[in-house]
């Protein structure tokens, strides 16, 4: 990347993608100048048609620069149309418009190349400040560098710094057994609340505590686990968990170390509204939810019936082709759904029951699957909603499908940040990031991530070599 001057004045050059990305972005640089080149609003006009997400946010960022050039003359537009940032400071807004553009080094004709002139341009004019092309284009950032030219990533949606690992919502504490709270210099009383045990923790609360966390003194061995309840610098409430490792089950489904006996947990809590799941491939994401989904809605009737949806490649923009229901146009996305079923509809002898006609129209009853791009608008209640893939929604498109929960809803996200098929997306940007730091201190969530791959000997060699 190019070193960028120290100079007071920075402009800031936005792509494309970067305003197709965050909207807001124009709002995201303090008392700095937003540079938008002529070439980006040409690619906003193509891309404003249909009913795509593309295309509803391409409108969105068109409205936007509509209203601020609404009330101004020209003369302004061309000095800089004075914004308000989120940060309360004041900055401006230039359209950059030129028409005897030069080519630069014989470079093809493309948008790319056209905003990389522009911005060349624009720095040869603008001695006095720091000219920045910001991109979430890894491409066109390796070809700025080539050019000299000052280039950065978009990073100012990112739930966290990429020094940081995601939250794990767990804190293990090796061989602590019987001294754990000596070790953390806690004093402890213990309580009995309607069945449940509760520790009522005083002294100096470790900062990385927070509600919805698995505390435990080991990580196999079914020792001391409980979640936090509630938590301050001075006082914390813990709840022993259930032990669903032997004995007790969901829907037959055991646990095999402490942050599987976590989930379990999680998903079978009155209290807790949003639960997330992440991990590797054949961590038993998928599988443990269903077991849970199955138990409270077919079982204990908490739940009236169970949703499941996930985010196809194409965000369900291309699902119209595909011929059937809308069921029937999920299927090919469905395929870990099917899977999951097919092991959980065993019997002891190892036949499954889930291809029997039978068995599907009485489950067909209770569970649903819908594509992500059709639950705009609705309201579920009773329902049990499972989202799968999470890491490949926006922060926006996961918004809108957890504000569709209504009365007694429970929503469940599943993701691994490992596997991304999104562009633009990061495990820093992505909507399981989003959703994970944003409720992270909300008493009804909880998030654990799985380790142990459970899939097989081939798919653990596989996470752990490749």
């Amino acid at each position: 990347m190019v070193r960028i001057d120290k100079k007071s004045t920075r402009l800031y050059v936005l792509d494309t993608n970067v305003l197709l990305h965050d909207p807001a972005a124009l709002y995201q640089f303090d008392e700095h100048e937003v540079v938008i080149p002529m070439t980006v609003l040409e690619e906003l006009d193509k891309h404003k048609n249909g009913i795509r997400e593309i295309a509803r946010t391409a409108r969105q960022v068109s409205r936007t620069l509509s209203d601020l050039t609404s009330n101004v003359d020209l003369e302004q537009i061309h000095q800089g149309i004075p914004i308000t940032r989120q940060s309360g400071t004041d900055g401006r807004l230039r359209l950059l418009c030129y028409q005897d553009l030069e080519d630069q080094h014989a470079l093809a004709d493309s948008p790319d190349n056209r905003i990389l002139a522009e911005t060349c341009r624009l720095q040869k004019e603008r001695a006095d400040a720091s000219v920045i092309l910001v991109t979430k284009d890894i491409n066109l950032r390796v070809k700025a560098a080539a050019l000299g030219v000052p280039v950065e990533d978009y990073l100012t949606d990112r739930a966290f710094d990429d020094s940081d690992a995601m939250l794990e919502g767990v804190k293990v504490y090796p061989d602590a057994g019987s001294e754990l709270w000596n070790g953390l210099a806690l004093d402890v009383q213990v309580e009995r609340d309607a069945g449940r045990m509760l520790y009522q923790l005083s002294g100096e609360i470790p900062s990385e505590w927070h509600p919805g966390m698995l505390v435990a003194d080991g990580d196999t061995e079914a020792g001391f686990e409980a979640v936090v309840r509630a938590v301050t610098r001075q006082r914390a409430t813990l709840e022993l968990l259930r032990n669903y490792r032997h004995g007790t089950d969901v829907w037959g489904v055991h646990a095999h170390d402490c942050r599987q006996n976590f989930a379990l947990n999680l998903l079978m809590d009155d209290d807790v509204d949003l639960v997330t799941i992440a991990g590797s491939a054949g961590t038993g994401k998928t599988f443990m939810t269903l077991a849970a989904a199955f138990e409270q809605t077919l079982d204990s009737k908490r739940f009236e019936r169970i949703v499941f949806t996930r985010a196809p490649i194409t965000m369900s923009e291309d699902i119209g082709f595909l011929p059937g229901t809308e069921e029937e146009k999920m299927s090919p996305w469905m395929g870990a759904f099917h899977d999951n079923m097919d092991n959980l509809l065993r019997n002891e002898d190892g036949e499954s029951s889930w291809e029997n006609g039978a068995t599907r129209q009485l489950l067909g009853s209770r569970v649903q699957i819908r594509a992500p791009g059709f639950m705009r608008g609705r309201t579920l209640n009773d329902t049990f909603l499972i989202i799968d893939e999470v890491q490949n929604f926006t922060p926006k498109q996961i918004k809108s499908l957890i504000t569709r929960a209504g009365r007694n809803t429970k929503i469940v996200c599943l993701g691994n940040v490992g596997q991304i098929d999104t562009p633009y997306l990061t495990a820093n940007t992505c909507g399981m990031a989003a959703v994970v730091e944003s409720f992270r201190d909300w008493p009804h969530a909880g998030h654990v991530t799985l380790k142990s791959v459970e899939r097989s000997r081939l798919a653990l060699a596989g996470e752990e070599m490749l």
